[in-house]
């Protein structure tokens, strides 16, 4: 029986590297989105392609009083697509960033960031648990910037040390059940994240380059094959743990 895993932000970026990434790796995949109904049909397509069974779901995860009705869409869509009543993985992809210093950010971008990151990431895992299979992955996406300063990432790196820690809470809590939770934080990434910063924006390309043990800043090819390796079947022992995916940056 293939496993099915659900990525949250999937339509772009390291979501959608990372669907495909779990799809070439032998499972099925549900891509939730935002509301960008064509991306996510055109990641639906690719993976479909590759011989893999994937659907596509709409997912706000700024709007948690909507998890309780996802779960039940989810419930009807396992039963319709895959005559199964539980997934196997579940990604915690989707965010977004506020950059802005300190004493330039706004209570409302604060709470933006905590309300998907951090809000959005307990209680989509606290709705959706009871569909997830035991045995199963839930990996969380934090970021390298939990571990090294950059002037106008206090807010956004705040909420994703926070999501560090929920991981470690989740790991215990969910260890009875044989459900392993980690936190798997990328440095540097070329994707349109933040308004593409680090993709086009040369100076900071390569300022972070130069950071970097490998001379370079990351793509969605370095993240998306690892963390479809994390939820292999040889990774059940690996649980609450922060593991880095930087290239060796500021080692």
């Amino acid at each position: 029986m293939n496993k099915i895993a659900l990525v949250t932000g999937a339509n772009r970026g390291l979501g959608r590297n990372t669907a495909i990434s779990i799809a070439r790796s032998g499972s099925d995949v549900i891509v939730a989105h935002r509301g960008n109904h064509k991306q996510a049909e055109e990641v639906v397509s690719e993976i479909r392609a590759l011989g893999r069974k994937a659907v596509a779901l709409q997912l706000d995860m700024a709007q948690t009083a909507s998890f309780a009705a996802f779960a039940k869409t989810l419930a009807e869509t396992l039963r319709e697509t895959w005559d199964r009543g539980t997934f196997d993985h579940l990604v915690n992809n989707a965010g977004h960033g506020e950059f802005a210093l300190i004493t330039d950010t706004t209570e409302a971008q604060f709470d933006g960031l905590f309300d998907v990151h951090v809000k959005g990431v307990f209680f989509l895992v606290q709705a959706l648990t009871p569909l997830l299979a035991d045995g199963g992955r839930i990996v969380n996406l934090s970021s390298g910037l939990t571990r090294v300063s950059y002037p106008g990432f206090a807010a956004y790196a705040a909420a994703k040390a926070a999501v560090e820690m929920l991981s470690t809470y989740m790991a215990r809590e969910l260890g009875a059940r044989r459900i392993t939770v980690n936190a798997v934080a990328p440095g540097a990434i070329e994707t349109d994240f933040g308004g593409g910063i680090v993709r086009d924006d040369a100076s900071v390309n390569e300022q972070f380059a130069r950071m970097t043990a490998l001379g370079r800043v990351g793509i969605p090819d370095d993240i998306g094959p690892m963390i479809a390796c994390l939820l292999s079947d040889g990774n059940r022992w690996v649980t609450g743990q922060r593991i880095e995916v930087s290239g060796g940056q500021t080692i």
